[in-house]
């Protein structure tokens, strides 16, 4: 794990820049005493901008850094100068982060796509007094103050973008998987919570075309009211295409795998009705382990609740490359997970 920390949500707060102020001036040369009014307006406060960065994968950096503020506008010059405009603010955020106002609870942005947001807008720069000259006052000697930047108290969520999802009980072979199948180093131990923190991996296999799985932290019972590591993670299911459900076929440490089967579907329905929506197939794994009971046993229930089922053994690899072709070609029929407005 090499000390990464996993952040998924954060509280800040953005400030754009104020508008300068305008400039108060008079035109002076040798042969002028006394000229019309030349002052310059001032520049435009920077905006502040959220920006995707493909190599964020955590909302770390704003564990400590709470505000960000862009720069002010300067003021106006003599001699019809304006002043110069802030510098806009762009902030660096992870793919599928969503970003929602503290009060009003109003989504500002959503970023999913390789583009921009703003979210604060830079206060206008004030007008010179050039522009209050009328017929009846030649000589204004008043100006325009530069208005207020905007600023925002914001939350960040970090939901993450990925193709395929990996549920089921700790223990049952999910980091394994995503190992065998992958680009991901996931920590592997033989015992339950070993992921802490969700991973992405990209699929490196011969023959299938790339795509993104995500190994969550393994859920139990109880989990979308706050038990074990899962309520905090089971938001991260929303944004997938397809659920992996992984269940340990062989049942070892006196587990069932009817029971558990059916102790996470009813956490993933129970977290959000999106979820009940989601495609999903059924994996058992362990296949070296189990017996022709347990498999018959387990894949008669599983074909009569209608959903797709492979055996494998993650450890050995057996039949992963079959599995592997069959998500693959289930995508291809699935749509993308956002489709630009």
């Amino acid at each position: 794990m090499g000390g990464f920390i996993f952040i998924d949500s954060a509280n800040i707060t953005v400030r754009a820049g104020d508008g300068g102020n305008g400039c108060v001036s008079f035109h002076r040369a040798k042969c002028l005493r006394s000229g019309g009014p030349d002052g310059g307006d001032g520049g435009k406060g920077g905006s502040v901008y959220f920006v995707p960065d493909a190599n964020l994968s955590t909302l770390y950096k704003f564990r400590y850094k709470k505000v960000f503020k862009a720069e002010n506008g300067c003021g106006g010059f003599s001699c019809c100068s304006s002043g110069k405009s802030g510098k806009d603010l762009f902030i660096r955020v992870p793919f599928g982060t969503l970003i929602s106002d503290v009060s009003t609870n109003e989504i500002l942005a959503d970023i999913c796509f390789d583009e921009s947001k703003l979210v604060c807008k830079g206060g206008k720069g004030g007008w010179g007094n050039k522009h209050f000259t009328t017929s009846t006052r030649q000589a204004p000697r008043f100006a325009k103050p530069g208005s207020k930047g905007e600023e925002r108290n914001v939350k960040l969520e970090l939901k993450l973008l990925a193709d395929v999802c990996l549920v089921g009980y700790p223990n049952v072979g999910k980091s394994t998987f995503l190992k065998n199948v992958t680009n991901a180093k996931p920590l592997i131990r033989d015992y339950p919570f070993a992921t802490l923190a969700p991973i992405l991996g990209v699929t490196n296999l011969e023959g299938i075309n790339p795509f993104v799985i995500a190994d969550l932290p393994g859920l139990i019972s109880g989990a979308k009211d706050g038990r074990g590591l899962g309520q905090r993670f089971l938001k991260h299911v929303e944004r997938c295409r397809l659920l992996v459900h992984i269940v340990d076929i062989s049942e070892s440490e006196n587990r069932d795998s009817v029971r558990d089967f059916e102790d996470i579907l009813n956490e993933l329905q129970g977290f959000s009705d999106e979820l009940c929506e989601k495609k999903m197939i059924v994996v058992g794994n362990k296949l070296d382990k189990a017996s022709n009971d347990q498999i018959k046993k387990f894949e008669s229930y599983i074909k009569n609740k209608g959903y797709n089922f492979y055996l494998i053994s993650a450890l050995n690899k057996v039949y992963i490359n079959n599995l592997m072709k069959n998500i693959s070609y289930i995508l291809t029929k699935l749509p993308t997970s956002f489709s630009k407005k």
